[in-house]
């Protein structure tokens, strides 16, 4: 990242902290430590900024974990601020046009409104009058109490953006450091009207998005890994993005990963990260051409068949099984390397044919339109955008607005899309509803 980019990012940081600043103090004004919550409250961005300097000059690939987490943090924290906006805006508004009122004469100049004064306005005539039998001292003390609890218009939205903000963070952190590794096991059972009877409850499972640059509680992953194992699946697939960017990032979670076996094989395809576009500091062409190299290499150096617009044919008495897996193909920028016609070649005895296919928009885009003959595809890419709700069959996630197809089984026709949530994580360290997956597909044979 270039200085420019990091002083208009650090301006920005600092705008927002002084205008959020100015509702912090309306909270803490009268709180006894208030001078050491100003100075906590500064000293986030202040180490935000030092940070972003630092990693843009001092670069330290032995720190990237370290790197991550305090950014994910650092994002955890300006996400919050920005929920608090709305409750801020409100009030500035409402200062601005009671301003306006007052100048123009529109409004009589009043005194701010508390809660209380609000709520005595707009209640019954009966509730706001004394009783009979209630002495002059009692009324008063009355009004004291009700004084002394009042709060102003201001104080009550800032209050409740501190609110706001402060339930964000902690269900940000809670995806942090719970929902990172919360691993759940999907299953679902697929029937299939080409599956021949020696392929009926044949199990699959997948796993998708590993992005192993990223993790950091190697204990959690092992455990992720030994929950597919304790599955016991026929064959296991993997649909692409083993690391961020670089294949170097495998080192540490290669022994974890190598032991990933199936019966009939291990088969993977590549993800748009596998390609090392998204990393700016390559020495050289040829640097970036090695480390696609190596990552390949990898695949196989774990037992794993990489399928680059390649297939594989799995024989049970005689009937064929396709095991079909392209290179990255994705709309919206994210490159159509793929080559589902030459993957194709030599599969015309399979009676049933599968696809790996990183990104869901190819099913929709390509394989409904032109390849019939593909029965089920698996996909993954979305990460269901690591937040959202699912309850039951309901689900969502903002990530629905950029892919129809974006999370669990979809069907057209006789043919079917699995979308896998991802076992890892990129950018944010963690989740909120939308858990890492393993998934479980059971296919049968609907004339069975």
């Amino acid at each position: 990242m270039a200085i420019l980019p990091i002083l208009f990012l650090s301006a920005l940081i600092l705008a927002l902290d002084v205008y959020v600043f100015q509702f912090v103090k309306v909270v803490f004004a009268d709180n006894n430590y208030k001078k050491a919550i100003y100075i906590t409250y500064w000293a986030i961005p202040a180490l935000l900024i030092g940070m972003l300097i630092f990693y843009n000059f001092y670069k330290i690939e032995k720190l990237d974990i370290f790197y991550r987490l305090f950014f994910g943090v650092m994002f955890s924290i300006y996400i919050a601020k920005f929920i608090s906006f709305p409750f801020l805006v409100i009030d500035d508004l409402i200062r601005l046009f009671t301003w306006i009122g007052q100048t123009t004469g529109f409004i009589s100049p009043k005194t701010t409104q508390t809660v209380t004064e609000i709520i005595t306005e707009n209640a019954p005539e009966n509730i706001t009058q004394k009783p009979n039998n209630l002495s002059d001292n009692s009324s008063n003390n009355i009004k004291n109490i009700l004084e002394d609890n009042t709060i102003t218009r201001s104080s009550f939205l800032a209050k409740t953006a501190l609110i706001s903000s402060g339930a964000t963070l902690a269900t940000l952190g809670y995806g942090i450091i719970s929902g990172a590794h919360d691993y759940r096991v999907r299953k679902r059972t697929v029937f299939l009207s080409n599956l021949p009877k020696e392929f009926d409850g044949l199990r699959i499972a997948q796993l998708s998005d590993i992005h192993s640059g990223s993790f950091f509680n190697k204990t959690a992953v092992k455990g992720g890994i030994e929950m597919l194992l304790a599955e016991k699946p026929d064959i296991i697939t993997f649909t692409g993005d083993l690391v961020n960017d670089r294949a170097k990032e495998l080192k540490d979670y290669f022994d974890i990963f190598s032991k990933v076996k199936a019966p009939l094989g291990v088969f993977s395809c590549l993800g748009n990260h596998d390609y090392g576009d998204y990393y700016r500091n390559w020495n050289s062409k040829e640097e970036k051409q090695q480390n696609f190299r190596d990552l390949c290499a990898a695949h196989g150096q774990m037992g794993w068949k990489l399928l680059k617009d390649e297939n594989h044919l799995i024989e049970q008495n005689g009937e064929k099984l396709a095991i079909i897996g392209i290179e990255n193909w994705g709309l919206g920028g994210f490159g159509q390397r793929g080559n589902l016609l030459k993957a194709r070649q030599g599969t015309e005895e399979a009676a049933t044919k599968i696809l790996l296919s990183h990104d869901p928009s190819h099913w929709k885009a390509e394989v409904l339109p032109k390849f019939k003959d593909i029965d089920l595809a698996l996909a993954g890419h979305t990460h269901g955008m690591q937040f959202g709700v699912e309850i039951g069959d309901f689900r969502w996630s903002p990530v629905k607005f950029r892919y129809e197809q974006w999370a669990d089984l979809y069907q057209e026709n006789n043919q079917f899309l699995y979308v896998n949530r991802g076992f890892g994580y990129l950018g944010f360290p963690g989740r909120v509803g939308i858990l890492p997956e393993i998934t479980i597909l059971e296919l049968k044979s609907i004339t069975n």
